[in-house]
């Protein structure tokens, strides 16, 4: 006997899956997107840049203890929803970010800045000067 299929040209490369897919509500946990950051080192600071798009800067923290930095944030969006309106997809987190890292020097907190202009934060993180070894004199 001979078994006979019938051959569906767009049943295994998942096309139709791809067009139901589409009109499907989809269905995705929001994570916290990393706050990116650029360090550059110059002789007595660091620059760091990093990405904090439509954060209000009041809404932003930076502390300093030693050589570790740390940047959060409260991302918040307004409800834009009006009557008669239905949201098909919203990829967009709210919420806290934060990042945390260490650099290779202590940071003098005293004579660093920030400033946010534009969705950057900018940071110049002053190097605290290194210590000279005192000599011991030996008795």
């Amino acid at each position: 006997m001979h078994n006979l299929t019938v051959y569906h040209p767009f049943a295994h490369n998942g096309l139709d899956d791809l067009v139901r897919g589409f009109f499907r509500p989809a269905r995705f946990e929001k994570s916290a997107a990393p706050i990116k950051v650029d360090v550059v080192e110059t002789d007595t600071a660091y620059v760091v840049k990093a990405e904090l798009p439509g954060v209000s800067k009041d809404e932003i923290q930076v502390s300093i203890e030693g050589d570790v930095v740390t940047i959060g944030a409260e991302v918040k969006r307004e409800n834009e929803t009006k009557d008669g309106e239905r949201v098909i997809r919203s990829e967009r987190y709210t919420g806290s970010v934060y990042r945390a890292f260490t650099l290779p020097v202590e940071i003098d907190d005293t004579a660093s800045n920030a400033k946010y202009e534009n969705g950057v934060l900018e940071l110049t993180l002053t190097k605290k000067p290194v210590a000279a070894g005192r000599k011991l004199t030996i008795q």
